[in-house]
């Protein structure tokens, strides 16, 4: 499809543009909840298989926000949704659908065929909204200080030895949310200040399996959205 033609398409027809965030992509994971303030949730992958979206594996569980989800940014313009927003520090994770953009850990290697960040203790995540490195990760040795508020990325713990940034809301609008991620769990039970994590052993097969030569794409949305928008976006069964 030329560029004029698609410009005409999206003009007229503003509909055509939802079932553009899949394609081109060929692997696809689908994060679904019961509702949006549920902090658990259901994470499947999908391999694209000619014209359609076939399962990969089981699913595992992930857990979400400690508010659940609100609306994000993401591939997608949703207009003026009917559900909660996603606003910075709410602890809601981001519904919708998203790019993954770097992996990075603890590790000064990885086995991914994402680009991979090796995480050092001037690495920082910026959730200024006033900054210019808003929804950034940042090396603060490095980088003109511009921010009075970050998250150190070389934890304490293991919730950063493995994770995934998630972009949602880039590029980055002031106070829409800044710092997704996959990332590991504390627990099947404990939830997190917006991101969505997982089993170690989960994240490790996250590493193997996302090949950015395919597009990956994250939907992550609460089960009744799903299924409302499952026409409209071109998406599989659960």
């Amino acid at each position: 499809m030329n560029n004029l033609l698609k410009t005409l398409l999206l003009l007229f027809f503003p509909w055509v543009a939802l079932a553009q965030g899949l394609d081109g992509s060929d692997q696809l994971i689908v994060v679904t909840s019961k509702n949006w303030d549920d902090i658990q949730a259901t994470a499947q992958r999908y391999e694209r298989h000619g014209k359609t979206f076939e399962k990969f594996e089981a699913p595992f569980a992930v857990v979400l926000g400690k508010n659940g989800m609100g609306w994000g940014k993401g591939l997608l313009d949703i207009g003026q949704p009917e559900g909660p927003v996603k606003q910075e520090g709410d602890g809601k994770a981001p519904a919708g659908m998203f790019k993954l953009g770097t992996a990075f850990g603890y590790a000064p290697s990885a086995e991914t065929r994402l680009p991979y960040l090796a995480l050092t203790p001037t690495i920082e995540c910026v959730d200024d909204s006033q900054s210019v490195r808003y929804n950034e990760l940042v090396d603060g040795a490095v980088v003109a200080k511009d921010w009075t508020s970050s998250e150190r990325m070389r934890r304490n713990d293991d919730l950063y030895r493995q994770g995934i940034f998630i972009q949602h809301n880039t590029p980055a609008i002031p106070a829409a949310g800044s710092c997704i991620f996959f990332h590991i769990w504390r627990g099947p039970t404990a939830p997190t200040r917006g991101c969505t994590a997982m089993d170690p052993a989960d994240i490790a097969q996250l590493f193997n399996w996302i090949d950015p030569g395919k597009s990956p794409v994250l939907v992550q949305l609460p089960e009744t959205q799903y299924e409302q928008l499952r026409q409209r976006w071109s998406l599989p069964a659960r």
